[in-house]
């Protein structure tokens, strides 16, 4: 299926305020998440599934690990002689404000990828927050309103700063966007449908402005564009800092809230790769984790979600923690309530320890020679 209706921009070079280890080497957009995904590849999968098949992706300033990801798209069906997957020039951000996504310099330097589309509306998200949606029905809801944007939103169940937040007023239309967000306010989840025409027209128009966001730069001309809202009542789960990401990622052990984010009719597709399955020796025990292909398991693993080739020896035990790609748990050593990046090895008899409120994150370790 091929969605002639629209096509996809993604932001990925915006950062969190809170930066952390996690972040010191990788751009957001390409953390791990649930032991075999990245953030990215939720909106990738998101706009796959809608059968989009134009899509551009603003790209960071140390965009390696993005690039080694996602390649030409081939995983997300964007390897393709018509359309296909485009990584853009992004700019840098400087002083990020809070829930600023859609800067109008990329917009702008990037008006050749709606110039050329012929597509009459393009669906723009960033990639932080992460959902599962039908993006046809909400293509669809833009054009039988008739509005020049829609903005999609949940309503909150978490105070957030790091994003914002819809004020909407009479038969669904969005008044302004304010920084910020509490209990129960319509948290923006960005992502917003715009008609390519009237994107055009923003570009030309506010070209002065293009040190602001899209929404700061047309609040005085909502009712004139006419900015409509969407709520979607799925689960939508935003990665604001290193705290966040340990509470959302935990929280997909339970099948219950797992299964509002992978679902069979819609999959979310990342990256292939060729590993045996995880291996479990005689004598271990894992329970309540995700443990990924390439895995060997020989001591202890407790809610705990292991990426590829994590080995846990005989005596080691993971609990409660997120271990990332290559590490070794070494014999009689003990993570609990911790994030260890990529390749650690923790060595013997060792004990890495945070708590429930303040989790031990051990970052990325160096490439030695």
């Amino acid at each position: 299926m091929i969605n002639n209706k629209a096509i996809g921009y993604i932001t990925a070079n915006y950062t969190a305020i809170e930066q952390g280890k996690l972040l010191a080497s990788r751009p957001l957009a390409s953390v791990p998440f649930m032991g075999r995904y990245r953030l990215i590849d939720f909106p990738l999968s998101n706009m796959a599934n809608a059968g989009i098949r134009t899509v551009g992706l603003v790209m960071p300033g140390n965009y390696r690990s993005i690039i080694d990801h996602v390649g030409h798209g081939k995983d997300w069906g964007l390897d393709r002689k018509r359309g296909g997957l485009f990584p853009l020039p992004g700019n840098p951000y400087g002083s990020t404000k809070t829930g600023m996504r859609f800067l109008l310099r990329d917009i702008i330097s990037n008006k050749t990828l709606f110039q050329r589309a012929t597509q009459p509306y393009v669906v723009l998200m960033g990639s932080n927050i992460i959902f599962n949606m039908d993006l046809n029905a909400i293509i669809d809801a833009h054009e039988t309103s008739g509005a020049g944007i829609t903005m999609v939103y949940v309503k909150t169940e978490r105070d957030h700063e790091d994003c914002s937040s819809l004020v909407i007023g009479d038969a669904g239309r969005v008044q302004s966007v304010k920084e910020g967000c509490r209990y129960g306010d319509n948290k923006f989840l960005d992502c917003f449908i715009i008609g390519r025409e009237l994107l055009l027209e923003i570009i030309d128009r506010y070209a002065t402005a293009d040190y602001l966001d899209i929404f700061e730069a047309i609040a005085s001309d909502f009712a004139r564009i006419d900015v409509c809202s969407y709520e979607f009542k799925g689960l939508a789960v935003g990665m604001f800092n290193e705290g966040t990401y340990y509470r959302r990622s935990m929280e997909m052990l339970d099948p219950r809230v797992c299964n509002q984010l992978f679902m069979k009719d819609r999959p979310i597709l990342t990256k292939a790769h060729d590993a045996a399955p995880a291996k479990y020796a005689s004598g271990s025990l894992a329970c309540n984790s995700r443990i990924s292909a390439g895995c060997e398991i020989m001591g202890t693993v407790r809610n705990s979600i292991l990426s590829r080739g994590v080995v846990v020896e005989s005596g080691a035990s993971v609990i409660n923690s997120i271990v990332m790609q290559g590490c070794i748990i070494r014999s009689g050593a003990r993570v609990e309530n911790a994030i260890i990046d990529k390749n650690n090895v923790v060595p013997a008899n060792t004990e890495l320890r945070g708590t429930p409120s303040d989790i031990l994150v051990v970052g990325k370790a160096p490439i030695t020679e």
